[in-house]
């Protein structure tokens, strides 16, 4: 996940840097290590929640900025840590969705963990050092016991997401939802009406949807909007960042498409990098207004973000150095620290019959199963190609990615889609949108792609459309 509006905040304000860890900037971010001083029981992601400074650390520099950057504290010692763990609970979906990485629809899957075996490997999770998991599936609403499972997940100090299609909430069910203590509500909306049920597949998904946005909200739920932007959706982008405003939604995600289950089969439908381009301008400038609102005083409680493609942050630094030169080598620094992809070192998924994956968009790779192994040790397992080179720094990347002069702060980006389009892990990325130009890269001449250029029109894949 990429932080628009932590990297917008040190345009505005900028933060130190903090000394140098010999650990990787990716140890850090999002991971809810307990600093030195901390009590062990309150981590790192419960101090973001708050912005509670801690004991020793300046006034003016809190704890949330310490999360969101990932600059440790003078001194701070980090014990080795879990990954953040997105667990598909239940793949059972009540729509089909395009973009579907696990390919859910509405009918029960067998061989799916019982809640028993669920709380076993909590243990484990808990042991391991995972800070957070995002409970999601399917639709997570539909597995009986998410609410119990929810509960002991707080009860034992994680912090909690629940990811929706949100046409599930209703007002039976919203109080169950608020009285768990999610500490995040997920939602998608891909679209306003129309586009949204087009694209769920089922007409009536955009009402219930925000139905369920507002329900979570009232109920004093943080909740956020995910849109994934496609070719097809991009049109109704700007339209929902303003429903966001008006409704008075916590957090903006905008993902992009990852070529995992249904994603794959639909890449066709993936955003021109020129679309994607005026996507990431537009949310830029949108957060830069609201940070600079709130430095006058005003309201900035909502948050912007990006995910599945780690190019934003050097799309991000190209913006910035336009507007504000004198803090791009800071930016820059900030950038490095945040590391880029974390796909096998700080993100991980466990799907619903119990299989572990480096992240959520490699269902159809498997690395183990933590009903035959405890996923603290399928995670330590580097006898795996693809995990002992996503661990590696820097990564065996090839082509385009390896001589990028923003590598360090991408790490590469996504390796889903060059495994999808060309079979092999550490190809190029066909979704990073940045031009040779702006990654400093120079191709023989007999390999020039036409489709490279920002302004043209492409597929994806690179190919004239």
């Amino acid at each position: 996940m990429f932080r628009v509006t932590q990297f917008m905040q040190e345009l505005v304000n900028p933060t130190p840097l903090g000394p140098a860890d010999p650990l990787s900037p990716l140890a850090t971010y999002g991971t809810g290590v307990p600093l030195a001083g901390a009590a062990e029981s309150l981590t790192l992601q419960r101090h973001y929640e708050s912005g509670v400074p801690l004991a020793g650390a300046a006034e003016s520099l809190t704890l949330q900025r310490h999360y969101e950057s990932g600059v440790p504290l003078a001194g701070a010692k980090r014990a080795p840590l879990g990954p953040v763990v997105i667990w598909n609970l239940v793949r059972r979906c009540n729509l089909t969705c395009k973009h579907c990485y696990s390919i859910s629809a509405d009918k029960d899957f067998a061989g799916e963990l019982s809640s028993a075996e669920v709380f076993r490997v909590m243990d484990d999770l808990k042991a391991f050092q995972v800070p957070v998991l995002i409970l999601s599936g399917g639709e997570p609403l539909l597995r009986p016991d998410i609410f119990d499972i929810g509960r002991r997940a707080k009860a034992m100090g994680f912090y909690v997401g629940l990811s929706s299609n949100g046409t599930l909430v209703n007002a039976e069910n919203v109080a169950a939802i608020a009285a768990t203590g999610f500490d995040y509500v997920g939602i998608s909306l891909d679209g306003l009406a129309a586009t949204h049920d087009r694209f769920r597949r089922k007409e009536g998904a955009f009402a219930a949807a925000l139905n369920g946005v507002r329900l979570c909200r009232d109920a004093g739920a943080k909740v956020g909007i995910r849109f994934t932007l496609t070719q097809d959706n991009a049109d109704d982008f700007p339209a929902l960042l303003a429903l966001t405003e008006s409704e008075g939604i916590h957090k903006f995600y905008l993902s992009h498409l990852n070529y995992a289950g249904r994603g794959n089969k639909n890449r066709k439908d993936d955003a021109h990098h020129r679309t994607t381009r005026a996507a990431l301008d537009r949310l830029f400038e949108r957060c830069l207004q609201q940070v600079q609102a709130a430095q006058l005083g005003g309201n900035n409680e909502r948050e912007y973000v990006t995910g599945n493609n780690d190019a934003d942050g050097a799309y991000l630094l190209r913006w910035a150095s336009e507007r504000f030169p004198e803090q791009a080598e800071h930016i820059r620094r900030k950038l490095v620290q945040w590391g880029g992809n974390a796909s096998g070192v700080n993100i991980a998924n466990i799907d619903n019959l119990g299989v572990v994956h480096p992240d959520t968009m490699w269902w159809n790779y498997p690395l183990g199963n933590v009903r035959e192994r405890p996923f603290s040790e399928i995670w330590n397992d580097l006898s795996d190609p693809l995990m002992a080179g996503l661990k590696t720094s820097p990564r065996p990347v090839t082509g385009r990615c390896a001589s990028c002069a923003h590598l360090a702060l991408c790490n590469g980006n996504t390796r889903v889609r060059a495994w999808q389009t060309t079979g092999d892990f550490w190809a190029e990325d066909p979704g990073c949108y940045l031009t040779d130009e702006e990654i400093r890269f120079v191709a023989p001449a007999s390999s020039q792609l036409a489709g490279r250029d920002a302004g043209a029109t492409t597929s994806p894949a690179g190919a004239e459309t």
